[in-house]
């Protein structure tokens, strides 16, 4: 029995590629994505998308790499924290570092690693270092100055701007 699957993952790829060509087209050829969830090895999507193929955005990526480069943003918060990677079991500066290593590896580029919420803390400057001395462009912003504080109140999670 020849069962069909839900997702035609060579048809997705197709699809997004020409659309997103022809939006850079469209912006003068600069566009900027946000691509969620995981890039590779997104095997939640695969087993809840039966058809979908877990390194699907990256083989979306490697289509466009010659007019693609990365910019991985990470909460400075989180590296500040040491917050584990829950599916991973590894700490967010780990994840960042493990990224761009195989970005660079499957020959795509990687511009840069913004952080955001940026507070000066020894552990976010000591890695901002060490991307730096791998070659990396780093980046900061604490969005806090920039756009005001944002309260959020336990059951409004809608948040409100507090200050400027």
């Amino acid at each position: 029995m020849n069962e069909q699957l839900p997702f035609n993952n060579s048809k997705y790829l197709t699809i997004q590629s020409k659309e997103i060509l022809d939006r850079i087209s469209k912006f003068g050829n600069k566009l900027y994505l946000e691509f969620g969830g995981k890039l590779f090895d997104d095997f939640h999507a695969s087993r809840v998308l039966p058809g979908f193929n877990p390194d699907s955005k990256l083989q979306l990526l490697l289509s466009l790499k010659d007019k693609s480069e990365i910019i991985i943003v990470i909460n400075s918060e989180d590296i500040k924290n040491r917050r584990i990677h829950g599916d991973l079991g590894i700490t967010y500066d780990v994840d960042v570092e493990r990224l761009i290593l195989k970005y660079l590896k499957v020959g795509l580029s990687v511009c840069g690693v913004v952080f955001s919420f940026y507070e000066k803390c020894k552990a976010v400057d000591t890695f901002m270092r060490k991307l730096k001395h791998m070659g990396i462009r780093v980046f900061s912003v604490d969005f806090r100055r920039v756009y005001g504080i944002i309260e959020y109140r336990k059951g409004n999670n809608t948040g409100g701007r507090v200050g400027t």
